[in-house]
């Protein structure tokens, strides 16, 4: 018996010994096969479909404009990209876009709660970039050292002609070949430091007309101010009833530069249809320490200034001073006495954003009725 046994354990050995150095020599042998057949190393994956949602690119200059919309339709990554014959419709070659210039390039997260202009700038730096550039991600950025001077922006008559626009093609690459993504499309706004923008023509950067009166140029259009339970003091009603204000323009708002600040300053003010300052201290319901992302608050009889940061805001992301992430919010908030002793609340302001570094200020005006403070 004990020798059936130690032959069989010397059989099962045997053809274990064998199996394990037939495992041992299947790469080899696979590998003898690549060299002797001359076998191609594998390669990612192209298709013949990629492509983008959108080929037309129409940025704003002065500001970054990131565009995506890559389609890889099941391709490997990662992709390189490259872009190619850029021209005008008529054949021109393209070059402003292709232009360096020094850029602000985030180092560090921005939160929103930065406590002084120091620690902000601790987090950006300068870098110089080319004005139009590719992301490894298939994005396409503008970035906001673009002007009106280093890229001509389209033509002010509203026209659209081909040799106006600015054509490129895209080659996308793997390690499986490279397809060409042809004919997208650049046509540039002109600058807007600032939005909401209602009062400038998009084309000429002029004056915009009043939508009421769109062929009489003596009317001008305006960026006018949300208004809630704002009542008048002479007529002793809602300005904005029926919403009136989008056709008298009696609340409106410049934003524009102002002389005298350290050029980094936003100042804000509220005029009465006299033109003069209404006292800040009459909106005795704002918070103005936790209503701008800005520091050494200066709070005057005429006006409330911060040192700020810009772009404001200085990043497209939710944070307790631009909610919606794309605009601020100035809300100028104040209560006066009710009948019956209580208080009756109203407020108003605005959305914004401004993309121009330097001393600004957003001013609203009562153009022709104020505001009624006075309590009942």
């Amino acid at each position: 018996m004990d020798y059936g046994k130690n032959k069989l354990e010397k059989l099962i050995k045997s053809v274990i010994k064998k199996d394990f150095l037939l495992i041992l020599l299947v790469p080899v042998v696979l590998s003898g096969c690549k060299k002797l057949y001359n076998l191609p190393d594998e390669k990612d994956y192209l298709s013949n479909n990629i492509n983008y949602s959108n080929k037309i690119l129409e940025p704003t200059l002065g500001r970054n404009n990131l565009f995506g919309g890559f389609n890889a339709d099941n391709s490997t990554a990662p992709f390189t990209f490259e872009v190619v014959n850029a021209r005008f419709g008529d054949g021109r070659p393209v070059t402003d876009i292709f232009q360096t210039a020094p850029t602000y390039v985030w180092i560090a997260p921005y939160t929103g709660l930065e406590k002084s202009l120091a620690e902000i700038e601790a987090k950006r730096k300068i870098e110089n970039h080319k004005l139009f550039e590719m992301r490894s991600s298939g994005e396409f950025i503008f970035w906001a050292s673009t002007n009106n001077q280093l890229i001509t922006p389209r033509p002010t008559d509203s026209t659209n002609f081909a040799q106006d626009t600015r054509f490129f093609d895209l080659k996308v690459k793997n390690t499986g070949g490279e397809r060409l993504i042809k004919d997208f499309q650049i046509r540039p706004w002109r600058e807007r430091p600032y939005e909401p923008s209602d009062d400038v023509n998009l084309y000429s950067g002029l004056p915009a007309p009043d939508p009421n009166f769109p062929f009489d140029k003596r009317y001008k259009n305006y960026i006018r101010p949300f208004l809630t339970d704002v009542i008048g003091a002479t007529t002793n009603e809602d300005i904005n009833k029926e919403n009136k204000n989008a056709k008298v323009n009696n609340a409106v708002i410049y934003i524009r530069p102002f002389t005298g600040g350290n050029g980094h300053s936003l100042r804000i003010k509220v005029l009465n249809k006299d033109s003069v300052e209404i006292n800040p201290a009459a909106f005795n319901e704002t918070v103005w320490e936790k209503m701008i992302h800005g520091f050494n608050m200066q709070k005057t009889d005429k006006y409330v200034q911060y040192d700020v940061a810009y772009p404001i805001p200085l990043v497209e992301i939710p944070t307790s001073y631009a909610p919606g992430a794309t605009r601020a919010r100035i809300n100028l908030s104040y209560s006066r006495g009710a009948f019956g002793g209580g208080r009756t609340f109203a407020s108003f302001g605005v959305e914004f954003a401004i993309y121009r570094a330097g001393d600004w200020e957003i001013v609203f005006h009562f153009r022709n009725e104020n505001p009624k403070f006075a309590s009942e």
